[in-house]
């Protein structure tokens, strides 16, 4: 039986939690691939580590002042070490047949287009991709004959559930959300709720800052904007549904009545295996679901009261143009501003509502373009900066 042919992978963001699935799931049949480059941030061990493990030829952190520190933990190995944005955008623009995009939030993008720029296939777990410059993103892999896989659970369930589906038929894609960590909460406590509160996730080992954002409900917010980009429907046709047991991930209802419905256990090494194996289904390492054992999955509507990341991602879906990219940076900076200690829960919301209806229409509606995305992303972050200062002073 003849050998496969050998894959040339790169991974970034390898050292969160994304990456390390993608890892592990490469690991186990590591001679069907020439892993060329793995990037990460602070975690230098983890990076040198997996970079050894997977004879990488490049390890990158995007902290400049950990060059040496990576270095030294590469010392021997032969894999050469860099540091820095510069440096992340040159691993990305090194040839390879498929790139894992797992870099959180917008500091993912610009790497994603230098990969799909060389043709690459894209497997896409950074959503604010798709959020910040959807339009430049898909022309840019249009453009270059690039592939762009969809790696959140949800988008890869409707992306399963549409396989020899015409688009023309579908009515409806419905999305769930577990709800996070507050969704039995009464209303009333959220102002006082907890850091660590908000970063442990009932069903899904995250990092930190994707469980705040799931029990806020801005990462369902992202992926509505996502579903939007991605599949081309327009905002009306997308639903959320609160779905506790999370083990349907995304519904497609079709103008038949049907609904197709992806089901599976709460492991993102499904949806990473299915980017990295495409267009074949091979065995993965994940439960195999007894539903007689787990007897009932229930479903209910999400409450805006509680989660108003959806409403403004409604408004941004309208708005579209940058508005994406205000909507993200603003998340983000208010993200960092509850982590720091700075705003309370359910500030963060009002943060980014402030921000979307502070920044001048011209700028936010303004051409499609990487450099116009940063700009837009710039100014957010700074209205959203001084939005928490108010906020705090």
């Amino acid at each position: 039986m003849a050998r496969p042919v050998t894959r040339r992978v790169s991974i970034f963001g390898a050292t969160g939690s994304i990456g390390q699935n993608t890892i592990d799931l490469i690991a186990r049949d590591a001679e069907a691939y020439d892993v060329v480059a793995l990037t990460g941030a602070s975690n230098i061990e983890q990076l040198a580590a997996d970079a050894i493990r997977l004879n990488a030829d490049i390890a990158v952190t995007a902290n400049e002042g950990r060059l040496e520190e990576l270095r030294a933990a590469l010392a021997g190995s032969g894999i050469e070490a860099a540091a820095g944005q510069g440096a992340l955008i040159e691993a990305a623009q090194r040839p390879v047949d498929w790139v894992m995009s797992a870099i959180v939030g917008a500091a993912g993008l610009q790497p994603g287009i230098c990969a799909l720029e060389q043709g690459a296939t894209l497997a896409l777990a950074n959503k604010e991709s798709l959020v910040c410059a959807g339009e430049l993103i898909l022309r840019t892999a249009k453009q270059n004959g690039a592939r762009l896989l969809p790696v959140d659970s949800e988008h890869s369930a409707v992306f399963q559930a549409l396989v020899g589906e015409d688009m023309n038929a579908v009515e409806r894609i419905i999305i769930t959300a577990s709800g996070g960590a507050f969704r039995d909460w009464p209303l009333d406590d959220l102002a006082n709720a907890t850091l660590d509160q908000a970063s442990s996730h009932p069903n899904w080992d995250m990092g930190q800052r994707i469980t705040i954002d799931s029990a806020s409900m801005f990462n369902k917010a992202l992926e509505l904007i996502e579903t939007r980009e991605y599949f081309g429907v327009s905002p009306a046709q997308i639903e959320v549904l609160v779905h506790p047991e999370s083990m349907i991930h995304a519904m497609v209802g079709f103008r038949d009545g049907a609904l197709m419905a992806h089901v599976g256990p709460p492991d993102m090494r499904h949806a990473i295996g299915y980017a990295l194996h495409w267009p074949d289904r091979r065995a993965l390492p994940v439960e195999r679901l007894d539903l007689a054992a787990i007897g009932a999955l229930t479903f209910r509507p999400p409450d805006e009261k509680r989660w108003p990341a959806l409403r403004l991602a409604r408004e941004v879906m309208e708005r579209r143009g940058l508005a994406g990219a205000v909507f993200n940076a603003a998340k983000e900076t208010a993200l960092d501003g509850f982590i720091a200690g700075h705003l309370r829960f359910p500030q963060m919301a009002e943060v980014v509502d402030q921000v979307l209806n502070s920044l001048d229409p011209s700028h936010i509606d303004a051409q499609m373009t990487l450099d116009n995305v940063m700009n837009a992303d710039h100014m957010a972050r700074q209205a959203a900066t001084r939005a928490i200062e108010q906020t705090t002073g």
